[in-house]
C-alpha cells in the first residue's frame, strides 16, 4: 500500500471511529510501528489530525472568521434555533465569539428582555438595535482570526459577572479529551467564561464532535447542554449524553 493509500485509510477510520491507536494500526495497515509514526506526524503536520498518546485524533479544521460565516449556514441557523430554547426574560447571559452564536444573536426575539455579555464585537453589533437587550461588551485585545476580544483585562472583567447561561462557541468536543480550541489566549477566556456561569451550553456543528485541538478548555463535565443538529444520529451523541449533558436537538 503507497503511503497516500495508507494515510488516507488512516483518515477514514478516524472518520468513522474518532480515534485510533498506533498500535492497532501497525495490524490493520500491516506495516511497522516507524512506519504508521512516520504517517502520523505526516499528517499532524498537515493539521488534520491531532496526536495523543498511543494514536491519534481528527483535529477540527478552523477557517477565518469571514470564510465561517459562509460555511454550514443552514446547520448554524438550526443549533442557533434550538439554543434559543434555553433563552428566558430576565437572564444574564454570556455569548462567546463565533459564527453560531452569531446567528443565535440575529435570532433571539423582539420582545426579551436580557442582558448580553460577550466579547464577540459582531454580537455586540447585531444587538445594538434590539430593543430590550442590554449589551455589554468585553474589553481587550481583538484576536482578530476570530474577532473576540482576549487577555487579561477579558478574563478579569468576566470574573466580576455572575450568569444564568453560557452560550459556548465550539471548536472541538471530544468526549475523552474534552473541550479543545486551536489557540491559547481563548483558553482562558473560555474558562472564565464556564466559571461565571450557572449553566453551559456547547453549541456544536457535528463536525466538531470527535474532534481535538492542542489547548484544552476543560472536562465535557463543564457543560450542562450540546446544542447540535437534529440528524445527529443517538449512537453519536451517547457518549455525551453519558456524561449526564442534555442534548438538544
Amino acid at each position: 500500500m503507497l503511503k497516500e493509500e495508507r494515510q488516507q485509510s488512516i483518515l477514514d477510520l478516524l472518520r468513522r471511529e474518532g480515534k485510533v491507536l498506533a498500535s492497532e494500526l501497525t495490524v490493520r495497515l500491516n506495516v511497522s510501528e516507524d512506519t504508521i509514526r512516520r504517517d502520523l506526524n505526516d499528517l499532524a503536520d498537515q493539521g488534520l489530525i491531532q496526536r495523543v498518546h498511543g494514536g491519534a485524533l481528527l483535529r477540527s479544521q478552523t477557517a477565518p472568521y469571514s470564510i465561517r460565516q459562509e460555511q454550514a449556514i443552514n446547520a448554524k441557523l438550526e443549533i442557533a434555533q434550538a439554543a434559543l430554547r434555553l433563552v428566558r426574560d430576565g437572564q444574564v447571559i454570556i455569548m462567546d465569539g463565533g459564527t453560531t452564536t452569531l446567528q443565535v444573536a440575529h435570532n433571539l426575539p423582539a420582545n426579551l428582555h436580557a442582558t448580553i455579555i460577550t466579547n464577540s464585537p459582531p454580537i455586540a453589533v447585531a444587538l445594538a438595535a434590539h430593543p430590550y437587550i442590554e449589551v455589554i461588551q468585553l474589553g481587550g485585545k481583538l484576536y482578530k482570526k476570530s474577532l473576540v476580544t482576549v487577555g487579561v483585562e477579558t478574563v478579569e472583567a468576566l470574573h466580576t459577572y455572575r450568569a444564568d447561561l453560557c452560550m459556548l462557541g465550539i471548536c472541538s468536543l471530544h468526549p475523552e479529551i474534552g473541550i479543545c480550541i486551536p489557540e491559547l489566549e481563548e483558553v482562558y477566556v473560555k474558562r472564565a467564561m464556564i466559571a461565571s456561569s450557572a449553566e453551559v451550553a456547547a453549541l456544536a456543528a457535528s463536525e466538531k464532535l470527535y474532534t481535538a485541538a492542542p489547548y484544552v478548555v476543560g472536562s465535557l463535565k463543564d457543560l450542562t447542554h450540546l446544542v447540535t443538529e437534529r440528524q445527529v444520529p443517538d449512537e453519536i451523541l451517547a457518549p455525551y449524553s453519558d456524561l449526564s449533558i442534555t442534548i438538544i436537538r
